[in-house]
């Protein structure tokens, strides 16, 4: 039997991407999403096949929700040989309102609690077979704080603490934890950026270099690579440098400047 990978966020962006590359790989697909009939239409003009996936509904910042859709993937599918926590959202936030940290609130719970709410059904299981791979979705944005980006840059620099930190806890069992941070990747969360995106990348090619990364079993990987150099530079950079250079920088768009 053909090895199984589960991905959350598979309705859209780079979760899509992600099943889609997955798909032509030969895996075997079980794709978690709020929106599970938006997963199915993407994926029929795609020509894959009806019998290599299933397709769960959850919401990943219910640790009830994503534990039972984790149960039916194991129930119906078998143990996942790769689990992708990839759900996320992308609002900007201004603390000064009292409405906005409700939706900071969300970002949290969604990007932070929901990886360890997707990695946790699958951790014991995974430890017992000896192997398998659990791949948490940071960003370049988890490493310095974007003016207007709060919500996301916190939500993203603790994803990539969490996944470190569950590394070094996983390390003798046999499971790996990979850590992909992708840089602008052209996806609905970025089409509302209303400033310049360097070495923006097409959904498709972030997922082919992903799949590279997780199969080598890599523990930490930036994509596209130049975004990782962006990224070693901004860790280097003083405040005071940093400050300067992102002085006025556009503001994320607010959850209601975007109608969400």
């Amino acid at each position: 039997m053909s090895e199984l990978v589960l991905i959350t966020g598979a309705s859209s962006g780079i979760g899509l991407a992600l099943a889609l590359h997955y798909a032509r790989q030969g895996y075997r697909l079980a794709l978690v999403a709020r929106r599970a009939d938006v997963i199915k239409s993407s994926l029929d003009p795609c020509q894959i096949s009806a019998d290599s996936y299933q397709i769960y509904s959850a919401d990943v910042a219910n640790a009830d929700s994503m534990a039972a859709a984790a149960q039916d993937c194991m129930t119906h599918q078998g143990l996942p040989d790769v689990v992708i926590a990839n759900a996320g959202i992308s609002v900007g936030v201004d603390s000064a309102r009292r409405e906005d940290l409700d939706v900071m609130a969300r970002i949290l719970a969604t990007n932070v609690i929901g990886v360890a709410a997707t990695f946790g059904p699958f951790i014991n299981a995974m430890v017992a077979r000896g192997s398998g791979t659990l791949v948490g979705i940071g960003s370049v944005a988890g490493i310095r704080g974007l003016p207007g980006h709060g919500g996301y840059c916190a939500s993203k620099a603790a994803v990539i603490s969490y996944c470190e930190s569950l590394r070094g806890e996983l390390r003798a069992s046999g499971v790996k934890v990979v850590t992909l941070c992708p840089g602008y990747i052209a996806t609905p969360l970025t089409q509302n950026n209303s400033y310049s995106m360097p070495f923006l990348m097409p959904a498709g090619r972030f997922a082919e270099q992903a799949f590279k990364a997780i199969k080598a079993g890599d523990s930490y990987r930036v994509i596209p690579w130049q975004m990782g150099l962006v990224a070693k530079l901004l860790r280097l950079l003083p405040n005071w440098l940093f400050d300067k250079a992102f002085a006025g920088r556009p503001r994320k768009p607010r959850a209601t400047d975007i109608g969400d």
